[in-house]
């Protein structure tokens, strides 16, 4: 058991380094996937300027990459689709709309002069055994710019993924040109299908962008839209459009898709429908708007690692600088070698020290006597001569001897000297070299990259601001139920994103989202959207008696908070409410049971002077006489709210202003329960 379960170990964590350094993550220093690496390889390799069959670069390519034609064709096409390190001939297919390339034997491509540059420096380059040993291929490209930066890279790995946004080639190129010069600078993505983009949450790489559509929006009928966000297609654009069209979030007559080499997707609106309605609803509820997570996760020195775009251009910086040395220092080395090779070949033939090896009999002999016709110009060589050299001086055809210019074989030698000397002026001022360099690319590409996604801030919409407040929501005060689907009284409209509190006849309310079919109880006290603005500032005032003594209560409060689904109680569970209202001017008479001695059987409350309390405070106690019924009163002046902050302090009512309350005598207008009904459809009108 112990035998298998470390083999399993074993295999996994082999599978896992496989997946993540060998497919999904993109290596720091080319910004490479492996099968991207194996094509450009396989191009290189190809390169004779003409274009070669899609079809047959494929096969070549299966020499270095292990998985099949069908995974290298499809790379290969998303990487041509870029334009920079592969020009194509034929149909590739169009990333904006979703079109699929024609097939491999159809279509044509070849290397760029600019991945060339780029990429392609074979002797400073390390290869390895393919995965057959039979070839060689590179393990990572010298690339002399952040390519992942300009290509971006989106991998899922075991336990890991890679979500690189891509940049705009001639921008990515200027800040690592900033950086060398020790300016500040600043990346923001650009993508190849335009549109806008909101980077404010974009953290160097990480944290997320908001992208948006371009519509075209001065026909108050019709919308157009000329741009879609990364990530999307114009067939996907429109299925989201369909969609919000049938959930009722849009409403739209027709839509029509003109797109060729640019978008045009038209929408006519419905009647009565006009574009200052819709367009939010678009960026709410379609694929006009998206928002795109990043995760900048590459291979750096061989592990995965969590990076950022500033730290990728310092990075690639001092990479350049590590690389243009190598480059500089082995064009030195071979630069020397030239010049001693046509140095001692015009020793050798202008001093006609060829002439003494007629007579010698053996090669060593032979070796011998040009060494010794060299020794005199020891100083001028300032090299020691050996074998190889001799042996190459040995190997010049006597047809090249005999038509030697002397003048220009000086002529060349001083050429050479003269690159030897800008050789040496690049080393002394690696950072100037390094810097033209950059800009020599950016000149390469200047036309074939201009910024297409437009910078702008704006501000995120939500789907239930603009949502269209169209559902028809019923209840059936008889039955008890509420909801969409119920047969009954239309009580409001409202949208599907909205909540809806319910307050029964025994003080409990609940809020649930917008529902089809819900028991809410006979005769509910109160059915509204729950909006916390709207409660948080809507007074609640319950009048109610307690089955165990006698006396009435009121409670005035307000709610601030909850959970979707929970019962909240308003009044004690052994209550029985006698009246409810939301009104601030709120006034009402209560009639006592008659008691000897006793001349006053009704009194008139006003609401509005008694606090506002928190919901688990308890309510103030209006009288202690048993109520035989609740009438509504009209006030006859609105008196100042009363507050109370602090959950338990009592209220203190003036005697005068008591005794001018229960001096009113205004007929009641409705009695017991019916007051919660007029209550209910003062609520719905």
């Amino acid at each position: 058991m112990a035998y298998i379960k470390k083999l399993l170990n074993d295999n996994f964590l082999y599978y896992a380094s496989y997946v993540i350094m060998d497919r999904a993550i993109p290596e720091l220093d080319d910004g490479l996937k492996p099968v991207q690496r194996r094509i450009l390889h396989t191009l290189f390799e190809m390169d004779d300027g003409k274009f070669h069959k899609v079809a047959n670069v494929v096969g070549h390519c299966m020499k270095y990459h292990p998985h099949g034609d069908a995974s290298i064709g499809s790379a290969l096409v998303g990487l041509a689709n870029r334009g920079l390190f592969i020009a194509t001939q034929g149909n590739f297919g169009n990333p904006i709309t979703g079109d699929e390339a024609s097939a491999p034997r159809y279509i044509e491509c070849r290397c760029t002069s600019f991945a060339k540059e780029i990429f392609f420096h074979p002797k400073i380059t390390h290869y390895v055994d393919s995965y057959d040993g039979r070839n060689k291929e590179p393990l990572v490209f010298p690339a002399k710019i952040p390519v992942v930066l300009i290509l971006g890279a989106e991998g899922i790995a075991v336990g890991m993924s890679t979500k690189i946004l891509p940049h705009n080639p001639l921008e990515v190129i200027q800040a690592e040109i900033a950086c060398l010069e020790g300016k500040s600078f600043d990346l923001v993505p650009d993508f190849p299908s335009g549109g806008f983009i909101d980077y404010s949450e974009y953290a160097d790489g990480n944290g997320k962008v908001r992208v948006r559509a371009l519509l075209d929006d001065s026909d108050p009928k019709k919308i157009v839209i000329k741009e879609i966000p990364y990530g999307s297609t114009t067939e996907s654009l429109i299925n989201s459009i369909e969609e919000a069209v049938r959930a009722g979030h849009l409403k739209i007559a027709s839509i029509a898709d003109f797109t060729t080499d640019k978008v045009e997707i038209e929408l006519k609106l419905a009647r009565g429908v006009y574009t200052e309605e819709v367009v939010d609803a678009l960026y709410a509820f379609t694929e006009c708007e998206r928002s795109i997570s990043c995760n900048c996760l590459v291979i750096r020195d061989g592990k995965p690692t969590i990076s950022s775009v500033s730290e990728i251009i310092r990075y690639h910086a001092g990479k350049l600088l590590n690389l243009l040395r190598q480059e500089l220092e082995l064009e030195r080395s071979e630069l020397q070698n030239e010049l001693l090779a046509r140095t001692l070949e015009r020793i050798f033939i202008e001093e006609r020290i060829y002439k003494s090896i007629e007579t010698k009999k053996t090669n060593e002999t032979v070796i011998k006597a040009v060494l010794d016709g060299l020794k005199p110009f020891t100083k001028e060589l300032n090299h020691t001569i050996g074998t190889e050299d001799v042996e190459r001086l040995l190997k010049i055809p006597i047809r090249r001897i005999s038509l030697y210019d002397i003048e220009k074989a000086k002529k060349e030698m001083k050429q050479i000297q003269q690159q030897l000397a800008r050789n040496e002026d690049r080393l002394n001022h690696l950072v100037s070299y390094a810097i033209e360099t950059l800009k020599t690319y950016r000149k390469m590409i200047e036309s074939l990259c201009p910024r297409r996604t437009r910078i702008k801030s704006f501000k995120k919409i939500e789907a239930k601001s603009v949502a269209r407040h169209d559902v028809a929501l019923r209840y059936d005060a008889d039955g008890g139920y509420v909801g969409t689907e119920v047969t009954g009284e239309k009580i409001l409209e409202a949208s599907k994103f909205d909540k809806i509190l319910i307050l029964r006849r025994n003080g409990i309310y609940t809020i649930i989202p917008l529902p089809e079919k819900f028991f809410a109880g006979q005769h509910a006290l109160w059915i509204t959207i729950a909006s916390k603005e709207v409660l948080s500032s809507t007074v609640i005032t319950i009048v109610y008696s307690l089955s165990n003594e006698s006396g009435a209560y009121i409670k005035r409060t307000t709610i601030g908070s909850w959970l979707t689904g929970k019962d909240y109680l308003l009044v004690p569970e052994n209550a029985e409410v006698l009246g409810f209202s939301t009104d601030s001017a709120y006034a009402f008479q209560l009639e006592y049971k008659p008691k000897p001695r006793s001349k006053k059987n009704k009194e008139v409350f006003s609401a509005n002077h008694y606090p506002v309390r928190a919901r688990q405070s308890h309510g103030i106690k209006l009288t202690d006489r048993e109520v035989t019924q609740l009438t509504l009163h009209a006030p006859t002046r609105i008196e100042p709210e009363v507050s109370e902050d602090t959950e338990g302090q009592t209220h203190q009512r003036k005697d005068k202003q008591q005794e001018t309350m229960n001096s009113r005598q205004v007929p009641p207008t409705s009695r017991g329960a019916g007051l919660l009904e007029a209550a209910l459809k003062k609520h719905k009108k």
